[in-house]
């Protein structure tokens, strides 16, 4: 029935028949996603859950926390009494479970959502959260080239209709200063790699550099981020807590 409400059309059996099929077709880099803090999951359950993941010897999971996305088959039924809310505690106490049954097998919480073994990160997602330049080629596709994004019109007549006539087939968001600033925080403090800031004065200034160490001296003063060699990290504790603690570090624009 979660299956069900939350769009996912495979079953159980047919994920662990998938993966063991990717493995001995020679697939040897395979990453599986898993979702926690569903209302009906026991911790018991998650725990078999997560020891059923690690038996697939795979290189790399990622592992989100249910959310209720408006308009949703789910967030009708939530809203409706016919599924039970999301259960906050009951969701960092699973998170925490998920945090320490990975890393005591090996994985590197390397992101937020994201464990993997030793040299096995995501590239493509490093690339975002490390804010490195990327270039999006198709309709739909984003480019990022450190001052500014450019989105592909998503359509795939319109996309490309507009090359052969030879007209713009993108649209481009210039970035200022502080949405430069609030982007960087808003990823980088959900990697290990954290927030650098030497790199947050030398690239946003100095006022940029005086404002995150202002607002986060609470944060460090209660244990949910910890400053080593300029750089601030979040702790596991803060981690639960990431959008709050990244939204009250931002910028107003």
């Amino acid at each position: 029935e979660d299956l069900k409400l939350m769009n996912r059309a495979h079953t159980a059996s047919e994920a662990s028949d998938c993966i063991g099929r990717a493995q001995a077709a020679g697939f040897h880099n395979i990453s599986i996603d898993l979702i926690y803090g569903t209302p009906t999951m026991s911790n018991e359950e998650w725990y078999a859950n997560l020891d059923k993941a690690l038996s697939f010897d795979v290189q790399h999971i990622s592992a989100y926390c249910l959310t209720v996305e408006l308009k949703t088959a789910l967030w009708h039924m939530v809203k409706n009494g016919k599924y039970p809310a999301v259960n906050d505690e009951q969701a960092a106490i699973q998170f925490e479970i998920l945090v320490e049954r990975l890393t005591n097998n090996n994985f590197i919480h390397y992101e937020i959502s994201n464990f993997c073994k030793k040299d096995w990160e995501s590239k493509h997602n490093s690339s975002y959260w490390l804010g490195k330049h990327y270039l999006g080629l198709g309709p739909s596709a984003h480019s990022f080239n450190g001052l500014s994004r450019q989105e592909n019109i998503p359509n795939n007549a319109k996309y490309i209709k507009a090359i052969e006539k030879g007209e713009p087939f993108f649209w481009v968001e210039e970035l200022n200063t502080i949405q430069r600033y609030n982007e960087y925080i808003m990823v980088a403090l959900r990697t290990i790699w954290g927030c650098d800031l030497e790199k947050v004065e030398r690239d946003f200034g100095k006022e940029a550099k005086e404002h995150l160490i202002k607002n986060s001296h609470k944060f460090l003063t209660t244990s949910l981020l910890e400053l080593n060699n300029k750089t601030l990290t979040l702790t596991t504790k803060g981690r639960f807590l990431a959008d709050g603690i990244i939204s009250d570090l931002m910028m107003v624009d």
